[in-house]
């Protein structure tokens, strides 16, 4: 009897699994919708509060499918709650350990579909699917939302075997390094998670080449620019009004809220600076507010209307980053790598989980940002930083130049024959070979 070779398969189907952080869910989602670009059939896993997120995806690619599971209890989860966000940082270890109870409904899930994913792409805090996809026979791939320094680093015990061979603080190694115990089973989880996201059958790293060419050998940005019609007008007069490269851009993200003590110094270190800017503040709950978490000193907005603009809650990130009038960017990692595609200098904060190797990849290894404060629980010295902001947007000197090369070489990885789209190519090659 003859036989005939398998088909690939023009539209393999894979089931996507974000985890429900900013940071970490925006990035994946804005892979997605690359690969849905490239004719895959995609399921994306989300829990009914985290649907929303999805909308934009959705309304883009009809033919993704919402795969909608309810939330997992948790004794250390209010009912409703099921985004990092409404918990801050140290929600992360109950959100990833109750995701976790998932594992056999998705069994059941898969066992009951007619043409069930051939592959798994889930975000790196959630390590157990790799168990899964053991379980099922089909692949996994771990998606990172940081770049290649901090996975290469999460997954070398001995740094020493890294390029340049790095030694850090305890302080600076991510939570898994400082929290486990082998006594306590919700960690042993997470450790085990860890180790089992090396032995997946592949992995997409938020990053690309050129910026981290010798930790991606031991794939691009990835984001959406958006329209012009979701920028503020506001927020877009004023930056018209402004000479190029002469804002500079401060925002801490969605989970990140600063106490009475930090806002207060940073304030007064941008009011010192003399330097234009932007200014995104993330309000807290009306407990927090009346403790000083969140609110910008009385007066400060009135002293310095002609010189910033302070926006309370969600602002247009991407396109306010790629105006000319913005030359740089106080931030941490996701906003960070947005911030080296618009081609502006960094002054960088960290304060928790990767961010302090991220810091050290840009200020020490590239030379793209500088280092105003560190750790979380850190005040600014506000003459310090009004010193840096002035001396970084002034002068930049060899790092403006450096942050002019990156954004051209991060621009080439995502156009039409650059690294990072010639990746993604290959990798929807190769699973239509698994789907055929």
């Amino acid at each position: 009897m003859a036989t005939t070779a398998t088909r690939p398969n023009p539209h393999p189907h894979i089931l996507v699994f974000p985890y429900p952080a900013q940071g970490h869910m925006l990035a994946l989602l804005d892979l997605t919708h690359q690969l849905a670009l490239r004719g895959l059939t995609i399921t994306i896993l989300v829990t009914p509060k985290n649907l929303p997120f999805l909308s934009p995806l959705l309304s883009s690619h009809p033919s993704i499918t919402p795969l909608v599971f309810p939330f997992p209890s948790h004794l250390l989860i209010p009912p409703g709650v099921e985004h990092v966000k409404d918990l801050g940082n140290s929600g992360n270890l109950p959100i990833m350990v109750a995701l976790g109870k998932l594992h056999d409904p998705l069994v059941e899930w898969f066992d009951s579909h007619s043409e069930p994913p051939v592959a798994i792409v889930s975000d790196f805090f959630l390590g157990w699917t790799q168990c899964l996809a053991i379980r099922l026979q089909i692949p996994r791939l771990t998606f990172y939302s940081s770049g290649a320094f901090v996975v290469t680093s999460l997954s070398e015990i001995e740094f020493g075997n890294l390029p340049g061979s790095p030694v850090f603080k305890q302080e600076h190694l991510p939570s898994l390094f400082k929290l486990y115990k082998p006594s306590d089973p919700d960690l042993e989880m997470i450790k085990d998670g860890h180790v089992a996201n090396t032995k997946s059958w592949g992995c997409f790293i938020n990053s690309f080449e050129d910026l981290e060419a010798e930790y991606v050998q031991y794939v691009g940005p990835l984001s959406n620019s958006g329209s012009v019609s979701e920028m503020n007008d506001q927020v877009l007069t004023w930056l018209d009004r402004c000479p190029d490269g002469s804002v500079v851009y401060v925002c801490f993200g969605s989970q990140k809220l600063l106490r009475k003590e930090q806002i207060e110094a940073l304030a007064n270190g941008l009011e010192k600076s003399g330097t234009r800017f932007i200014w995104v503040v993330k309000s807290g709950t009306t407990q927090q507010q009346v403790e000083g978490f969140g609110v910008v000193p009385y007066g400060f907005e009135q002293r310095t209307a002609g010189q910033g603009l302070v926006i309370k809650g969600w602002a247009p990130q991407v396109l306010v980053l790629n105006h000319k009038a913005v030359g740089g960017f106080l931030s941490l990692w996701n906003s960070v790598l947005e911030g080296i595609v618009a081609g502006v200098m960094i002054l960088a904060w960290p304060m928790e989980a990767d961010q302090f190797l991220n810091a050290r990849l840009l200020v020490d290894n590239i030379g793209v940002a500088v280092r105003v404060c560190e750790g979380a629980d850190s005040v600014l010295d506000s003459d310090e930083l009004g010193r840096a902001i002035t001396e970084v947007m002034t002068e930049g000197g060899g790092m403006k130049a450096n942050a002019k090369d990156l954004k051209e070489k991060a621009l080439a990885a995502v156009s039409h024959g650059g690294s990072s789209m010639k990746d993604l190519d290959r990798f929807v090659e190769e699973l239509g070979q698994l789907g055929g």
